[in-house]
């Protein structure tokens, strides 16, 4: 077995066992904050997605 790919396997396992554990400490934490997380996603959600078609009120085919 290559030395990255050994690297990579033990990263992943850490990582995993890292993340098992902060979300079996925190996980009434995240869950109770999770309402305001969603509401405050709204606003970013809203900026990010409107930025492919346009600004409102107009069709966008450069008619004045």
């Amino acid at each position: 077995m290559p030395a990255s790919r050994r690297y990579w396997l033990v990263f992943a396992g850490f990582a995993l066992i890292a993340l098992f554990f902060l979300w079996q400490e925190h996980r009434a934490h995240l869950l109770g904050s999770l309402p305001w997380i969603i509401l405050l996603l709204c606003p970013l959600m809203h900026l990010f997605m409107h930025r492919g078609h346009g600004s409102h009120g107009r069709s966008g085919r450069g008619e004045d």
